[in-house]
Parts: C-alpha cells; structure tokens; sequence
C-alpha cells in the first residue's frame, strides 16, 4: 500500500481551514480520482498534475490513484490544490520524503509544463500556517504578498521540481521577502481647501475621532463631497492588525491586493446604482462586497437618497455587528465589515428644499416621498445627522480666509483616540451598551436634559446611546474626563436633522 499525506488551505470567506490532501496507490487500471467535494476547477486539476509531473521528468504512476480533499464536506475551489496533490502523487510513489511534506503546506496552481502560477487568497492562508507552525511554500508571483505575514516561515517557488528539490533537502528554495520599496505615501486632501462650513468641518472632526457615521444633507454644490475627502487624511494610521485585516479581504476579494498600499486605510465610493450583493458581497463563490472592503476604512455613499432602498437596508446589521454574513445553499462565509459610514444627500429632488433663496418648487408630499426612501432603522444608527447650508458667494472668493488645514485637526482626532484606547481598549462608537453606561455616566442635571431631548425628538433607546458616545467623543476632544453639559448639548443637536428638514419644508 502507497500512502502520502499533504497540507494545504481553502478558501472560505476570510478564513484558510485546512485540507488534507490524502494520496493512494493501489493495484487496477491506471486512472486519477479526486473525491472530496471538489469543483469543477480542482477535478480538472488531474491533467494539468499529470502532464506536469511528467515535464519535470518524473514518471506518473502507472496504478489505481485516490486524491482524497478531507474534509470531505468542505467545498474546494480554484487550482491551488494542483501543487500539494502533485507532491501527494511524488511521495506515494516514493520520489518525495513522506516525513518532510508533513511539515510544510502547499498552494498554487499548476502549468502543463510544471510552472507555478500564483493565484488569490494567500493571505489568510499564510496567518493560518504560522498558527498551525507549519512552514508554506507558494508561487513566486505570490512571495510579497506571503511575506506580510511576517512570523510564518514561507518560502517560493518557480516551478514544481523546484518544490521537490527543497522538500527532499537537495537545494533550499528562496525566502518569501516583501517588498523593498517603501509603502506608497498619499498627500490626502486637505481641510483647508473647504471654506466656510464651521459646523460641517466640525461634525467631521468628532466624526473621526470616534469613528462615528455621518450623513450630510445640503444643496447642490455646498461640499458634501468635498468634505467627505477629507475625512481619510483625518484617520490616524492603521495598526498592523488592522492592515493585516484589511489585506486578508483585498486577498481574497478577486481584485487582488496593492502592496504599496496595504497600510493605507480604505476609502471606497461605490455608485448609487450598486446592488445590494455589489455592497454585502456574495456570488456562487461568496466574494467580499464594498463594505468590506471598506473595512477599518471609510465608506462614501452619495446621493444616498438615490439608492435602491433595498440596498441601503442591508447596512442595518453591519452597521451594528460589523460583521456580514453570505449563506448559500452549500455554504455560509462571514466577511468583517467595520467600516465608517459617510453619506450625502440633497434635502429634495430639487435639492434646494430649506434654501433662503426660495427656489425649491418641490410640493410638502413629493419632499415626504423622497425622503421616506431612506428608513428610519438605518437613520437610526447613523450617529451624525447635519445640514450643510449653501455657501455666501463671498466665502468662494480667492482671497477669502482659508480653514484649519488638516494637520492640526489630525492632531486633536489622534489624541482622543488615545484617550479612547487607554480607557477602553477601542473607539467610542464601538463601544458596548454596558460600556456605554460606565463609560458616559452623566450628572442629574445632564441626564434631565438628555431625557427632555429624547421626548421631545421622539428619539429610541440606541439614538440615545449613541448620543452618549458622541457627547463622550466631544468631551474627549476638549481633554475632559467627565462629560459636561456643553458637550451633550452639542450631541443632542445633531439628532435634530429630521425635525429640522420638516420644519424647512413646511
């Protein structure tokens, strides 16, 4: 009996589960099995192995042979099982070590004439190989990306009978090394490009500092957009963790990952004409959508009230969880999605409802229709509502007074953040309902005012914990420890939107 066993990783969602790659040999008429619930792509993986044992001049086993995928109820896609079933065929046939393939795991797709091809999710499977403490082996084209991994001992290959020459300890494949230059640097937008809007500019800031979602509600041309790209060079840098989350996703999304930019953090602006599956993700092979992409990043959506009201309602969960989970009939991958929501809308279909100027012809019902497509559930969780007026044509002039620029705003979001992390451990906006209550305890005066304002706004239970985070946020800014009144009555103002845009209406 000839039996060889290999390692490898799947592919499901963001994670790497292992696969066993269980090889035998027996007595019978030459023929190549793969079982294990393999697609379409791994079964075809016989004639590309075949003909590639055979270019790199060894000889196919002429027997009876069984490629066993354990576990069997695992889906497995793509070619990356083409190299660890190749070497599984080599040493149950006695040309590859046994005992030093147990030690390594393999991935990448085969060419007929035995080259490597990269291929996508290497990511998570390389983190996964250092927790198991096995070493990886993977295409060349593959090497930079294996190498963020840091701690996992990875190493490339060109060919197969280079893999073979390692594993047999004939010559020692090259070290997986990232690359060498320097992490591509980006001049973000800055602030003081945005003149006037003290209000706007300042909803920002808090914003950023406690990674609170925002929409902004104004007229045509006002700076919705513009300010909204400002919000990245706000961000303070991410963590290699975070990055590390952020590249994991980019991996297996299909897309492929930028290595001179894995540590920025992202920044997507899908079209208001995107489907829900194009922002959750999905597909027969469940593929990351925009708001995981947008993970640890930031998430624009314009002309939100465009939307197809469809779409917009499947935030409500990550918005809260940040996590979204894709179940199909055969599988069910969960994808993070902790993303920064900012979007933007105009107040009518005009878009000059509440304007001093009076131009807006839109009827009280038609501006009740065009708002109702968005939900109060997913207004709920928005935690800053603000409308952006119109700017004076005096302020658009060249010599006009230039904002705050971004660096010194940067520098107050970064140092309540820190404020954040040491007295938590993460951003206001992620807090608990239990570490909301012990976090941003407020005086009787203060919760008297708190409770006067959710009556007379109708507000529900999580609008008020989250204008407890915010009012923690502003307080953090201003270097208090305890939240004071001024700080939760600016809170309590940007929950008035609503209120506001039907007044202007009427």
């Amino acid at each position: 009996m000839s039996l060889a066993l290999a390692y490898s990783r799947a592919r499901t969602g963001v994670h790497a589960p292992e696969v066993r790659v269980e090889v035998y040999l027996a007595p019978g008429l030459p023929a190549l099995n793969v079982v294990g619930l393999p697609e379409a792509a791994v079964r075809e993986s016989r004639d590309r192995v075949r003909a590639a044992i055979q270019c790199a001049q060894f000889q196919f086993p002429n027997r009876k042979i069984t490629v066993n995928l354990a576990p069997a109820d695992l889906p497995k896609d793509g070619g990356r099982f083409d190299l660890p079933i190749a070497l599984g065929i080599l040493a149950a046939a006695g040309e590859v070590s046994i005992e030093a393939l147990a030690q390594v795991e393999l991935l990448g797709e085969l060419a007929l004439t035995g080259e490597l091809r990269a291929i996508d999710g290497v990511l998570p499977a390389a983190l996964a190989a250092a927790r198991a403490g096995r070493s990886i082996i993977v295409p060349t084209g593959n090497g930079a990306e294996v190498a963020l991994a840091g701690e996992v001992e990875a190493y490339t290959a060109r060919t197969l009978l280079e893999v073979v020459a390692h594993i047999n300890g004939v010559k020692s494949l090259p070290v997986a090394l990232p690359r060498t230059a320097e992490f591509e640097r980006v001049n973000y937008p800055d602030l003081a490009d945005v003149r006037g809007q003290l209000q706007a500019r300042r909803a920002l800031e808090i914003a950023a500092a406690g990674n609170h979602h925002l929409i902004l509600i104004g007229p045509p041309g006002c700076g919705k957009t513009l300010l909204a790209s400002r919000l990245p060079g706000l961000l303070p840098e991410a963590s290699e963790a975070e990055a590390l989350e952020s590249a994991a996703i980019a991996s297996v999304s299909g897309r492929g990952l930028d290595l001179d930019r894995w540590r920025l953090r992202a920044f997507r602006s899908p079209h208001h004409t995107a489907s829900a599956v194009a922002l959750v993700g999905g597909g027969a092979e469940p593929r990351p959508g925009e708001i995981s992409l947008a993970h640890n990043g930031v998430l624009f959506l314009d002309e939100l009230a465009e939307w197809d009201r469809r779409a917009l309602e499947v935030l409500r969960e990550p918005l809260e969880s940040g996590v979204v989970t894709i179940s199909r009939a055969a599988r069910q991958s969960e994808f993070p999605a902790r993303f920064q929501l900012v979007a933007a809308m105009n107040p009518c279909p005009c878009g000059w409802a509440g304007d001093p100027s009076g131009r807006c012809r839109c009827s009280l019902d038609t501006i009740q229709r065009y708002r109702a497509r968005l939900s109060g559930p997913l207004l709920d969780r928005i935690d800053l509502h603000l409308a952006v007026p119109r700017l004076a044509p005096r302020e658009m002039r060249g010599d006009a007074p230039r904002g705050e620029p971004t660096a010194p705003v940067r520098a107050r979001v970064i140092a309540a953040r820190e404020f954040q992390i040491r007295r938590a451990g993460k951003t206001n906006a992620q807090l608990s309902q239990s570490e909301t209550e012990r976090h941003c305890r407020l005086g009787d005066a203060d919760q008297n005012l708190l409770e006067r304002a959710m009556d007379a706004l109708q507000l529900s239970a999580r609008a008020m914990h989250r204008i407890l985070r915010v009012a923690r946020t502003i307080a953090d800014l201003d270097s208090s420890e305890h939240i004071r009144t001024p700080h939760i009555a600016e809170a309590i103002g940007y929950r008035q939107l609503d209120l506001g845009l039907q007044a202007s209406a009427a």
